[in-house]
């Protein structure tokens, strides 16, 4: 794994870095740039201005890893909310949700559970929620989870880490299933073991798995897609894929603040493009994260510690 990238994912689960960085006044300005509020009113507002240029919205709130059910209960009545705001105001958007919030570590039962009264707001509601994926320890899990609700619940997606070396194998016992699935290359902390170190292997693995998704047997299936990315090879690749399948139901996904010419340009030549808004108080971890992402973050935020550099 590049150094770079292992140092700030260590970062990321560190008590005292987190102490540290979140302490500057510079962090929390190169964090707006990236979560428009600590609010969901502020969040709601960044959806209508998206909506507002032909952009669709995933609201991601920040946040994992509950330790009792009153926390679960919380997160899960926090992610319904969403739901009925984003009902009530009309908006073209729908929930990213982590099941470490609704109480996975408390027992699947538990997530399931709350999952499902989720699930059953959303579907009143003729919504979509898509179930984040996290680390490897949760994958079995999520995936377990996902087919339970799906039985009650068509409407419900999950996402697949293309730098995990299971992730293709998963791809094929999903798409005879016709899930949507949200491909998106990973961004934990994970042994060479269980994950790609190389960054040319963690691409080719993304492409291929895009491959797969436009075979004529997956497509047929009626799986929607979305290709989750900001790398310039990627979206070509997609592009060229939709463009020769002639596919709906494929869409663009990327991160709010980043790449924004690139978003528009997507939109103004008629492919669909789905904008992930995360926000709230919770944001360091998430925030490390994207910096051992993507290396421009690292550098935006490098620049605006550094004024002279």
């Amino acid at each position: 794994m590049n150094p770079i990238r292992a140092l700030l994912l260590t970062m990321a689960g560190s008590p005292g870095w987190k102490k540290v960085l979140t302490g500057w006044g510079v962090t929390h300005r190169v964090v707006a740039r990236f979560v428009p509020g600590e609010s969901l009113d502020e969040a709601l507002a960044a959806v209508r201005d998206l909506n507002a240029t032909g952009m669709s919205a995933t609201l991601n709130p920040l946040g994992e890893n509950v330790t009792s059910v009153a926390d679960a209960t919380e997160g899960t009545e926090a992610y319904i909310e969403i739901l009925e705001r984003i009902a009530a105001e009309h908006l073209d958007c729908n929930v990213s949700v982590k099941l470490t919030v609704m109480g996975l570590d408390l027992g699947e039962d538990i997530a399931l559970a709350n999952l499902c009264r989720v699930l059953e707001v959303a579907a009143a509601h003729g919504n979509f929620v898509r179930i984040d994926m996290e680390a490897s320890p949760y994958v079995d899990r999520t995936l377990n989870i996902w087919h339970q609700a799906r039985v009650r619940f068509p409407a419900v997606g999950l996402v697949v880490q293309s730098y995990l070396r299971r992730s293709f194998d998963d791809i094929e016992r999903l798409v005879p299933t016709g899930a949507a699935v949200r491909i998106v290359k990973g961004a934990y902390a994970e042994s060479e073991a269980i994950a790609f170190a190389d960054k040319q292997a963690v691409d080719t693995e993304y492409l291929r798995i895009l491959d797969r998704l436009a075979e004529p047997d997956a497509i047929d299936r009626g799986g929607k897609v979305a290709v989750a990315t900001h790398d310039p090879a990627m979206i070509e690749h997609g592009r060229r894929l939709i463009d020769a399948n002639a596919m709906a139901g494929w869409e663009f996904q990327m991160l709010y603040g980043i790449g924004k010419s690139l978003q528009r340009n997507l939109v103004e030549t008629g492919y669909d493009v789905r904008v992930y808004v995360s926000y709230g108080t919770s944001w360091y971890p998430w925030f490390m994260r994207r910096l051992a992402e993507r290396p421009a973050n690292l550098g935006f935020f490098l620049r605006h510690l550094l004024p002279w550099t």
